[in-house]
């Protein structure tokens, strides 16, 4: 015989119960709010818009050195300006921070591809060429009639630079690739996935994170040696679960809903990084937008000025390790330098694994330097975070 009813009123008062017992509401805006009536990251963020229109009014209508010199300080301002905003506004939070810090460090890698490309094509109608050859100057093979083709200098527009700014991309073309139409079941799923997957990571974070890091400070303090590797194990487990909830939420249903938002038509986010045998494959697959932007505005126009090959790649581990440390230690209000270690010693361990290690033994070392290293970076910070701010402070 069938049970009566359906699964919705259990469930629902199941989800209730579990929010109630697993998430502390007070505790999660405390997250992002010391004062209620100070907003400073939400006034930060806010504030990245005159920025974007200096990149357009600069792109078109001054000249070439004049713009250079604008372009430089509007980048150089925007990482200062919010760094000095976070180290010295009482009222920011560490997660506040992080977050702005994240807005404008996309802004910035943005408008760098930005100019980057609109100097490529102005360089080329300046050259008189016939033809476009560069991949952001083609037409999108995707999109519906709708959408026309733009070239250069027809894409200098309000329009079209808000739209990159806010499309789910770091690397600029002038014509993007887009969907015909925004399929609302498609962005329902992902919204209910975003929904669900928030709620889950702060329960995870509130009831297995947070307590397996507070019990591991004391033998920190005390340098107990085997209760800190017992303590580093355990955390292991939780960081590495929430790192890959974090993904799927933000690689997968995040900017899947932007994109079927824009009717955005690369949703290449990610390949098969799990597969990875190489460290070297996994930093190339499992973040494509950084990726694409590295590859084309930093690593190959590096080799065409003759940098050698293993040179220009430990520069890009160099940039991405100064933003690692970027986006952690300005809002700690502290610097360590524990996550550009982290990050420079992924080097010759690409080396290592790429030069012994093959199949399963590499994809194994790929696996192990996730779980492992993520959470002794965590324990470093959080240790250091406590003796600043409550050890000191007693």
């Amino acid at each position: 015989r069938e049970g009566r009813g359906g699964w919705g009123t259990g469930i629902l008062n199941w989800c209730v119960v579990m929010y109630g017992i697993l998430v502390d509401p007070i505790q999660v805006v405390s997250l992002f709010l010391k004062d209620p009536y100070s907003w400073p990251a939400a006034c930060l963020i806010i504030g990245r818009e005159p920025l974007s229109v200096i990149c357009y009014c600069r792109t078109g209508t001054i000249s070439k050195t004049t713009g250079l010199i604008l372009h430089i300080l509007n980048l150089t301002s925007m990482l200062i300006l919010s760094s000095a905003t976070a180290l010295t506004v009482t009222s920011m939070t560490p997660v506040g921070g992080v977050i702005s810090l994240g807005v404008y460090t996309v802004l910035f890698l943005k408008l760098y591809s930005y100019q980057d490309t609109n100097r490529w094509c102005r360089e080329i109608r300046q050259a008189k060429a016939k033809k476009m050859t560069r991949s952001f100057s083609c037409k999108s093979s995707n999109g519906s009639a709708a959408h026309t083709h733009v070239s250069y200098p027809g894409n200098l527009t309000h329009r079209d630079m808000y739209y990159f700014v806010f499309a789910p991309t770091l690397c600029y073309q002038l014509n993007f690739p887009r969907s015909p139409r925004i399929r609302k079941r498609f962005l329902m799923r992902r919204l209910l996935e975003m929904l669900f997957l928030m709620q889950l990571l702060v329960g995870l974070i509130q009831q297995w994170m947070v307590p397996t890091i507070q019990n591991s400070m004391k033998p920190f303090q005390e340098m107990d040696f085997s209760r800190m590797v017992e303590r580093l194990l355990k955390l292991a487990v939780p960081n590495h679960l929430i790192w890959l909830i974090f993904f799927y939420w933000f690689f997968h249903s995040s900017l899947n809903f932007v994109a079927e938002m824009l009717q955005f038509g690369d949703r290449e986010f990610y390949r098969d990084w799990w597969n990875s045998e190489t460290v070297t494959y996994f930093w190339a697959n499992w973040n494509i937008p950084v990726h694409k932007w590295c590859l084309r505005h930093f690593y190959k126009p590096m080799l065409r000025n003759g940098v050698n090959k293993f040179l220009a790649q430990t520069a890009v581990f160099l940039a991405s390790a100064f933003f690692h440390e970027y986006l952690v230690s300005v809002p700690l209000k502290m610097f360590r330098l524990w996550a550009f270690m982290g990050m420079m010693a992924q080097v010759p361990l690409a080396w290592f694994v790429g030069r012994f290690l093959n199949g399963n033994y590499g994809n194994a070392a790929m696996w192990i330097s996730l779980i492992i290293g993520q959470p002794i970076a965590v324990l470093m910070y959080v240790h250091d975070y406590y003796i600043i701010h409550h050890v000191n402070t007693t």
